[in-house]
């Protein structure tokens, strides 16, 4: 039996490789409207996030979003929305990408509690449903279909 790096290639998947953190998560570097970033890959967030702290950063122009975020720990919350952006996992590339944006100070408090480090965002369900999202958490690579 072939391996799963080598189906998956096979079938169009590019791989990108995860790191495990201290706090047991799996993050990503990715790189959001050109500039690099460190994000949280998040099977249960629904939308791709970044810090609203770190929205001049990417350049994310947004709006004041209709709904509220509700992140772990936290109730409702404040969100914006910035659509048009590119964004880039390893070799797959996404381009008018929508990113929420609201205040993960929360959890970048949790992470640096127990020695993980901020990140810059997440990496929610529309992109792992946009990519075909494989995760090999052995290998700990995440696999997305061009």
């Amino acid at each position: 039996m072939a391996s799963l790096k080598k189906y998956l290639k096979e079938k169009g998947f590019v791989p990108v490789q995860m790191r495990r953190t201290s706090t047991d998560h799996f993050e990503v570097e990715g790189i959001l409207n050109g500039q690099s970033g460190r994000f949280i890959v998040d099977t249960g967030a629904s939308n791709t996030c970044v810090a609203l702290e770190h929205a001049d950063r990417f350049g994310l122009v947004s709006e004041k979003a209709e709904i509220k975020a509700a992140g772990a720990g936290n109730a409702e919350m404040d969100a914006w929305i910035s659509h048009e952006n590119s964004l880039r996992l390893g070799k797959w590339k996404k381009k008018k990408q929508p990113i929420v944006l609201f205040d993960l100070s929360h959890v970048n408090l949790a992470l640096t509690a127990r020695e993980s480090g901020a990140v810059d965002g997440i990496i929610g369900a529309d992109i792992l449903k946009e990519g075909k999202a494989v995760i090999d958490y052995r290998k700990k690579r995440l696999y997305l279909k061009k």
